[in-house]
């Protein structure tokens, strides 16, 4: 780890509160979008290497949608394990903690990160994976690194729009933690990050 990673942390960090605290949710949306195109273009810790960065143009995302942001209970459900291996970090084990409800496009299970700092972790896979959106998924929540919407009590903001790929989508470099089946949902959620024509690698 390094200083640098600790910036990047801080300024993911930063550009989620202010997402928060915004007059308007869109408007949130676009400052969150702008911090994050230029922490791609130009912050040492970006996930694009060298090459990608000297062509990128910003990261390609669907127009916002008001009907894809929700502010959902988080419901309890069975306890229920899943262990990730990575490449670097080991086994990152997470615990199911509840389950979101987002009406017509189904459930989502809600995770806690099970080590040090825990935090809440939300990935999910959708009718678009493959296609226009990365094909083992996207995240929405992993408030350990900051991307957190916001909520009170036992409910979460999930808002669709802020979808965006995990690290893995850009280089290969990088292992991620997938959407487990509890994550995946048939239907196409036309909102958040998108892939640019080709991919990115």
């Amino acid at each position: 780890m390094t200083m640098t990673l600790l910036d990047w942390r801080r300024r993911v960090a930063a550009l989620y509160a202010a997402a928060r605290t915004a007059s308007d949710p869109e408007s949130g949306w676009r400052s969150w979008r702008e911090g994050r195109d230029e922490l791609f273009a130009s912050h040492p810790d970006s996930p694009l290497d060298e090459s990608a960065r000297a062509t990128f143009t910003g990261l390609p995302f669907a127009p916002y949608d008001p009907a894809q942001r929700f502010e959902v209970v988080v419901e309890p459900a069975a306890a229920q394990r899943l262990e990730v291996p990575t490449a670097s970090d080991g086994i990152v084990p997470f615990e199911r903690i509840g389950t979101a409800d987002l009406g017509e496009l189904g459930r989502l299970d809600v995770w806690w990160l099970d080590s040090y700092g825990g935090g809440i972790f939300l990935p999910f896979r959708d009718g678009t994976a493959g296609s226009g959106t990365y094909g083992a998924g996207r995240y929405l929540l992993d408030t350990v690194k900051g991307a957190d919407l916001g909520g009170a009590g036992d409910r979460l903001v999930l808002d669709l729009n802020f979808a965006y790929h995990p690290s893995c989508t850009y280089d290969p470099r990088w292992s991620c933690p997938l959407p487990p089946e509890g994550n995946r949902i048939p239907a196409p959620v036309a909102a958040g990050e998108q892939l640019p024509p080709g991919g990115w690698y």
